[in-house]
């Protein structure tokens, strides 16, 4: 009985010295750009609602053997009447220390980073857009899974 309780001990110690932990070093914005290029008569002529379009990007790079920056880009752009309400380009990004098994790196960069830092983008948006005299845009959460498949899947396709 004690064979086996020792045995079960040092299996225990081997699966905790290999779990996988993450820390996040520091998050900041990597670039971050807002235009209102027909202010200010654009705001006195609008008469419908606005067509706002939201592209997603997440670039993973390797600084160290266990550091990496993760960079989420949001680019949103938005048409009223025609003419062009905004451009907001935002790039948020987190240098974080990653161990986990390999096969696992890759979807905990593009999947579980970004979408830890969604918040804090979509966050930094709104407040961009108040300071700039519009309305604040409360972007819906993003299925950072399906980016990652179809960003593979464009990847399968070259």
């Amino acid at each position: 009985m004690k064979q086996e309780q020792k045995k079960a001990q040092k299996q225990a110690a081997a699966t905790e010295s290999k779990s996988p932990s993450l820390a996040i070093r520091s998050q900041y914005i990597k670039d971050l750009s807002f235009e209102i290029p027909t202010a200010p008569t654009l705001f006195q002529n609008i008469s419908s609602q606005p067509h706002l379009t939201v592209d997603v990007n997440v670039v993973a790079e390797k600084l160290g053997d266990l550091t990496h920056d993760v960079a989420l880009t949001l680019a949103l752009n938005s048409d009223v009447d025609g003419q062009k309400l905004f451009i907001l380009e935002l790039t948020y990004a987190a240098i974080l220390d990653l161990e986990a098994p390999e096969e696992h790196v890759d979807s905990i960069l593009n999947i579980d980073i970004p979408t830890l830092l969604f918040p804090f983008a979509r966050n930094i948006i709104a407040q961009c857009l108040m300071e700039g005299g519009l309305p604040p845009v409360m972007l819906n959460p993003i299925d950072f899974s399906a980016v990652y498949a179809a960003r593979l899947a464009a990847k399968g396709k070259n």
